[in-house]
């Protein structure tokens, strides 16, 4: 498209979302359960045509030397494409929360006022590699009666434009406006910024992406934004503890996948459990090829167990299984802000929950953070004094997500605290508006 061609696509297909989002507001529930429920059977049934555009997606993605982490998000897989598929029906399965009135409350006067929840009009989403983010924000929503603009990244075209026109299909078979959902059909990045600059059709935007296109949308867009830039998130592990549950947590909480922003970045371990924990999680983490960059004290723990163990070995028999490599070198001041969304961790031993704590919210992106612990007071205080958008006890950092919220998906997760926080689902994507109930009542 020339730019005059991107600047008429973006203006007609935020007039169509616009005109779209005064029918989806009013949409009776049962249609847009349908609409999910249909969406839901047709992507089951075209796992194998999905994977074919999505392997051409991949093909140029590995021509073009796009890093592991960054193939890791853009590849659908029939699992990706079920939990999709799931995520469609759960949505379905829950209550429309668009019309309830809460707070109503009786005055002086005798009117009665309450909030009503009603849609947000009209998001736009832009992203990036994830083309199952496609699905996620469209069923999003069509649950929450809003109309949505989409533009993901250029390395995932193919698969979004398939998952696009299927999202339509469902949508024009249950009764509902196909330009309900919509996908900015352009990779130029002038679109983006068109998108970004309409507040006469787009209400809010919600970017979901590296740093960079969330610092550019976050300086740039006319309407609100609702995003988060990175996920530092951390994992404590406290004093008292069960090592055990720390070590099954902490290895889930960095290995089960690495590329997500939930995933555990720092690994924080109260100076008490320390010389018991970090040599278990150690060799968890070098079997699973983690580097380890570590504050002095527990880099020298950590060699001192790493040498004394290769020293055992070399007195019996050695097989390939027994032959594990420790990567561990020193930490550097930046590590303690990182976002590394690979197979590194970096390491701190701390003096008890206090620095914990005061560690965590002086270099986190308050995404998520998690603490282990047997102590009831400390987990409440870790609670209480982190300033995060998820909180966690006894738990992995990868379960801060919209799926295993119960949220059906998510949006995004935001780390703002307004007008959302923490994963974004159905209610993230609404507004309030005050009613007023009255029998004839007149103001003296």
């Amino acid at each position: 498209m020339t730019t005059l061609d991107v600047t008429n696509h973006i203006a007609t297909l935020g007039m169509q979302a616009k005109a779209a989002s005064a029918f989806m507001a009013k949409a009776p529930t049962a249609i847009k359960n349908r609409a999910l429920r249909t969406l839901a059977a047709l992507l089951r049934t075209q796992v194998a045509a999905l994977q074919d555009d999505n392997a051409r997606d991949l093909e140029r993605a590995v021509a073009a030397g796009l890093l592991a982490p960054m193939l890791d998000r853009l590849r659908l897989t029939p699992a990706v494409i079920e939990t999709c598929a799931q995520g469609c029906e759960q949505l379905a399965a829950m209550p429309d929360i668009i019309g309830e009135v809460i707070g109503l409350t009786q005055q002086p006067s005798g009117i009665r006022v309450g909030q009503m929840r009603v849609p947000i009009g009209v998001f736009g989403m832009i992203f990036e590699s994830r083309p199952n983010v496609t699905i996620e924000a469209a069923s999003l929503s069509i649950k929450s009666g809003n109309a949505c603009i989409l533009r993901g990244g250029s390395e995932a075209i193919d698969s979004n434009k398939a998952l696009a026109k299927l999202v339509q299909q469902a949508l024009l078979q249950s009764g509902l406006p196909e330009h309900a959902v919509q996908l900015v059909q352009s990779t130029d990045r002038a679109a983006v910024g068109q998108l970004i600059a309409m507040p006469q059709y787009v209400d809010v935007i919600i970017p979901r992406g590296g740093k960079g296109l969330i610092e550019r949308i976050s300086a740039e867009a006319k309407v609100p934004v609702i995003k988060h830039l990175d996920g530092n998130c951390h994992t404590y592990v406290d004093d008292p503890c069960d090592v055990a549950l720390a070590v099954r947590v902490a290895d889930n909480a960095k290995t089960q996948k690495y590329s997500p922003c939930n995933a555990t970045e720092s690994l924080l371990v109260a100076r008490g459990v320390a010389a018991d924990f970090l040599p278990l999680i150690a060799s968890v983490y070098a079997a699973k090829g983690v580097e380890m960059r570590c504050d002095a004290e527990a880099l020298v723990l950590l060699q001192n167990f790493a040498s004394k163990r290769s020293l055992a070995l070399t007195n019996q028999a050695q097989t390939d299984t027994n032959k594990i490599a420790y990567k561990l070198t020193l930490a550097q001041e930046s590590d303690w802000f990182e976002e590394y969304l690979a197979p590194i961790i970096s390491i701190k031993i701390m003096a008890g929950v206090q620095e914990a704590i005061d560690h965590i919210n002086h270099y986190s992106s308050h995404h998520t953070d998690a603490i282990l612990t047997r102590d009831y007071m400390h987990a409440q205080q870790f609670l209480r004094e982190v300033d995060s958008a998820s909180v966690m006890v006894n738990t992995s950092t990868r379960f801060a997500d919209g799926f295993e919220y119960g949220l059906g998906a998510e949006i995004g997760i935001s780390t703002d605290k307004f007008h959302a926080r923490g994963p974004v689902g159905i209610a993230g994507l609404t507004s309030l508006k005050y009613v007023v109930l009255g029998q004839g009542e007149v103001r003296g």
